[in-house]
């Protein structure tokens, strides 16, 4: 468990966003505004659409009930988004073979990291599945627009701006993100928000706290509200 607790923590928010930004800073920097601009659109957009989904359902429980969806895995997205594209940006120069060999080491990151998401009970198969199809999306379409173009600076500035990010942020307590969708969600239809019915366990005792990411542990939340059948249809 310490090992998937570990690598869930890689994909947190406090370390994959502060990575995304290193990057479009990294190619801003080699003067390559398009391609900094292209990530941070594909960036911003996988992000946008975990939020939106997971709005979707605490606010108005709008999910999918037969595969336990209720929002796209904010981790898994961020995590298959950003590590394959630091490993092939930090390989860019290598060898053909090592190029590969690093972008495959992004891409097998990217899946443990997520994977690591279901031992710590954080979410369904289908949300780190849907999850991690957009993230992967996200750093294809990105890599493959960088195809002969060639930032005009060095990798060792982008590997001097991800490294600390690596190993510092993951020590740091995690952003209450899920906590803020919910807020907003509440904000939105003046109610509490909707809990995910698939987290109770077979014996119908709720999850323990000790299963949840940190940054879903709630300091005070009010009475939520819980909707294993009220699924409005597919997103």
């Amino acid at each position: 468990m310490l090992l998937w607790k570990a690598l869930t923590a890689l994909g947190g928010v406090t370390v994959t966003g502060p990575l995304g930004v290193a990057v479009a800073v990294w190619l801003l920097a080699g003067r390559s505004w398009r391609l900094s601009l292209n990530w941070m659109l594909l960036f911003c957009g996988g992000m946008a659409l975990v939020v939106i989904t997971k709005l979707l359902w605490y606010g108005w429980g709008i999910g999918i009930q037969a595969w336990h969806f209720s929002g796209l895995s904010g981790h898994a997205m961020r995590a298959t988004a950003v590590y394959p594209v630091v490993f092939f940006l930090a390989f860019r120069n290598a060898r053909p073979g090592y190029r590969t060999l690093g972008l495959a080491a992004g891409v097998l990151l990217a899946f443990l990291i997520s994977y690591s998401r279901l031992p710590v009970r954080a979410h369904s198969v289908s949300e780190v599945v849907l999850g991690g199809a957009v993230g992967y999306a996200v750093a294809a379409a990105f890599i493959l627009g960088v195809r002969g173009e060639r930032p005009a600076i060095v990798t060792d500035l982008l590997l001097a701006l991800c490294i600390p990010l690596v190993i510092i942020m993951p020590l740091t307590k995690p952003a209450p993100a899920e906590r803020w969708i919910k807020q907003i969600a509440m904000y939105l239809t003046g109610k509490d928000p909707i809990e995910r019915a698939w987290k109770q366990r077979p014996d119908g005792e709720p999850a323990s706290q000790a299963d949840v990411e940190p940054d879903q542990q709630p300091d005070a939340q009010p009475e939520v509200r819980q909707a294993p059948v009220q699924v409005r249809g597919p997103i």
